[in-house]
């Protein structure tokens, strides 16, 4: 597993705009996934 790890970390620094991306992309899904479990919770009657 350290060996694939390795892999990814050298691909990450040779593409590090590809790193900002994927925090991006990890930033957005964790607040839509906020957004949506707020959403469907009904209080009330």
């Amino acid at each position: 597993m350290s060996e694939d790890d390795a892999t990814m970390s050298e691909w990450l620094a040779n593409h590090p705009r590809m790193m900002g991306a994927l925090f991006t992309l990890v930033l957005l899904l964790s607040s839509a996934g906020n957004a949506l479990a707020n959403a469907t919770s009904t209080a009330g009657p």
